[in-house]
């Protein structure tokens, strides 16, 4: 399929590459409000060059358009792109409410297009495995559901750039910029939230109007409990890891970024002693945990794929919009509970 890639910035250029390296898909175009940044993208990759979203869009052998912008500003490229007959992949968080969410959903059906989100993090093979392992019920009775991410972005990071740490445009700070992939990640394999508790602090950085710091209880609808820690202030110097422990009566793993550092079940299966082989945990920095731009493409590659033959085959994507909302409805609700002392938020 032809892509068209809307934003040209940093996250652009991931795309682009993820694209380039698909099996069914090429980069066919680029827009940037920026002239320079469209130009600089298309001529490193390949493609036509837009400044004006307009003609962009009106391009009939456009066909998918990935959406790049700043987190609250999905929206308005999104629905021009599902009016205009494209079909759209949008970054994380698909939209920063779950009312414009809705929004962009009743477009995509209207239009009859798919509207589906980057949801990368589901993307390789340690994912793979401890999805397979929750499906089957390995955990026994889920007791414990729980995702950590301990990263560190500098002042410098916040002030590059207006949008950053404002609640119009990021949507939220450590939580919902940094986080959104795990949390994402814990509610794929856990399962539905029931209520959460929060408290939230801004502890190590200035001019931002969000936190860079928080801390959830969560309960689940199947009885688990557990903790989301969310942070932009915990410095380390390789980067701490993106943690997700799951803990059952009949077993406990723990994920970090793409290894396991704990693989454990009472009844053991053939696949255990490969998957100790080749996914445990070695001394790998966190993927992005220090610096933003230390992220593998192949992951959106992958998600991009996914999206294309789902496409194919008239079959929603497994990244389909009604997956991104999930994590937008519990990270809007951890906020809403911070706002108001912690007050327990239903879902």
């Amino acid at each position: 399929m032809k892509f068209g890639i809307i934003g040209a910035g940093m996250i652009g250029h991931f795309h682009a590459k993820a694209i380039t390296a698909m099996t069914d898909g090429t980069l066919h175009s680029v827009f940037d409000l920026r002239q320079e940044a469209a130009d600089k993208l298309a001529e490193e990759y390949g493609g036509k060059a837009y400044s004006n979203l307009a003609e962009f869009l009106e391009d009939d052998d456009l066909e998918i358009v990935t959406v790049g912008t700043p987190s609250g500003a999905h929206l308005d490229p999104t629905l021009a792109a599902l009016n205009a007959g494209k079909h759209a992949i949008v970054e994380k968080p698909l939209e920063i409410t779950t009312a414009r969410i809705d929004q962009l959903m009743a477009a995509a059906q209207e239009n009859g297009k798919t509207l589906a989100a980057v949801l990368n993090r589901r993307f390789h093979p340690g994912m793979d495995a401890f999805k397979k392992a929750a499906d089957e019920g390995r955990f026994g009775t889920l007791a414990s559901a729980s995702a950590y991410i301990k990263w560190y972005r500098d002042q410098a990071y916040y002030d590059s750039a207006g949008w950053r740490g404002t609640w119009a445009l990021d949507g939220g700070g450590s939580l919902m910029n940094q986080s959104i992939h795990t949390v994402d990640a814990l509610l794929y394999l856990a399962g539905p939230v029931k209520s959460v508790q929060a408290n939230t602090a801004l502890l190590a950085h200035e001019r931002i109007e969000v936190e860079d710091h928080c801390v959830a209880i969560l309960e689940f609808q199947n009885g688990a409990r557990g903790v989301i820690e969310a942070s932009t202030c915990t410095w380390s110097k390789d980067g701490h890891p993106a943690r997700v422990q799951l803990s059952g009566t009949d077993g406990s793993v723990f994920l970090a970024d793409e290894a396991f550092e704990m693989w454990d079940f009472r009844q053991e299966q053939s696949e255990d002693q490969e998957i100790k082989a080749t996914l445990m945990k070695g001394q790998e920095a966190g993927l992005g945990a220090n610096d933003p731009s230390a992220i593998n493409f192949y992951q959106h590659q992958r998600n991009f794929e996914e999206v294309v033959t789902a496409i194919r085959n008239d079959r929603q994507p497994s990244t389909c919009a009604s997956e991104a909302r999930k994590s937008v409805e519990v990270i809007t609700a951890i906020y809403e509970s911070a706002k108001n002392d912690g007050k327990k938020i239903l879902l």
